[in-house]
């Protein structure tokens, strides 16, 4: 069986050099990225023909509270020609393997691909259950729709261009009024950021991760790949992010901001700035992550489009899944959606 022997380093280089290459490489799928999500067990397989990896994927395993059983994971996996589905369902054979060993009620994978109604059917008519276009957003584990500004073939004059003319606006306005923006690798500026973010999930109502969480990303990443950024006027810190530099994209994975001066627009001058980064590394990409809600009217929507004007909303194929465990699958993904509703209805409910 093809698992990766992790205390091989030829063996993880080789890995890590297929994977970080490959056309739809995504950050999540590397090796590094288990490191960051430590309190999941992982594994990576991978496929090989003629001496040479055509498939990987990187597994993360959650152990489900107070059973024998557990989830597996393949955040935008598996690493391979999509559309080949022998080959995916070579790789997912090898999973299969994994599946026993971890006594796992599921595969769920989710490849870093278009949504495409051919490939669509392609495997929902080889067994595999398709949670995707039209579907429920409480049973997807990531959100469906990426806004993903494309560089190639940009320098910074054409680039800016293409943004909204409020967005160039607002870029200018930060600058005249004396927004300044830096980039470090310091536990200083981290914990800046942490404040930040923590000001901005009390503010939108949204999940509080903990400081060691993005501590792990500064110790895993070096200075080529993960960088914090900061947008500052005079004394006062007033937006901070985290962006990765991986493959060919550069990932703006969370974001933060103050309750304060934010009619300075801060936010779009440090997008800029990241922006960018990824220019001068000749990124083909710009994630500036996920939406969940696309009225136009939307505070996330609106400032996200602004600079994907161009290219709009990118949808993906959707989550994949290979079920083992019918019963424990039916409670995970037609029970437990229905309370995260419910729950949600009571907080506003209560909030109102």
């Amino acid at each position: 069986m093809a698992i990766l022997d992790k205390k091989n380093k030829e063996q993880v280089k080789e890995y890590d050099n297929f994977v970080r290459h490959f056309d739809c490489a995504s950050l999540m799928q590397s090796l590094n990225w288990t490191k960051v999500k430590s309190n999941w067990d992982c594994e990576a397989i991978y496929i090989k023909k003629e001496g040479k990896i055509v498939a990987a994927m990187t597994v993360l395993i959650e152990k489900v509270p107070f059973m024998k059983k557990t989830l597996m994971y393949a955040p935008r996996g598996p690493v391979c020609d999509v559309y080949d589905i022998d080959l995916v369902k070579e790789i997912v054979k090898e999973a299969d393997v994994l599946a026993k060993k971890y006594n796992a009620f599921l595969l769920k994978f989710d490849p870093n691909v278009k949504y495409d109604e051919k490939l669509e059917k392609i495997y929902t008519d080889n067994g595999f259950k398709v949670i995707g276009k039209n579907k429920d957003k409480d049973k997807l584990i990531q959100p469906l729709h990426d806004m993903i500004l494309y560089l190639d073939g940009y320098d910074e004059e054409s680039l800016m261009k293409t943004f909204a003319e409020k967005t160039r606006y607002n870029i200018r306005l930060a600058k005249r009024k004396g927004v300044e923006v830096y980039h470090s690798r310091s536990k200083e500026d981290l914990k800046t950021f942490y404040e930040l973010y923590k000001i901005t999930t009390i503010r939108d109502k949204i999940g509080c991760r903990s400081y060691e969480y993005f501590e792990k990303m500064l110790d895993t990443y070096d200075e080529n790949s993960f960088r914090i950024y900061i947008a500052k006027h005079g004394d006062d810190k007033l937006s901070g992010a985290l962006a990765f530099n991986y493959g060919k994209e550069l990932f703006y994975l969370y974001g933060a901001s103050s309750n304060e001066k934010r009619n300075l627009m801060p936010n779009y001058l440090m997008q800029w700035e990241m922006i960018k980064w990824g220019l001068e590394t000749h990124c083909k990409k710009y994630n500036f992550g996920g939406v969940l809600n696309l009225e136009p009217n939307n505070g996330l929507y609106k400032f996200k489009i602004g600079f994907c004007k161009k290219d709009g909303v990118t949808e993906y194929i959707g989550e994949i899944d290979r079920v083992y465990g019918k019963f424990l699958y039916f409670v995970y993904n037609d029970i437990y959606p229905m309370l995260k509703k419910a729950k949600r209805t009571v907080r506003n409910m209560i909030r109102k």
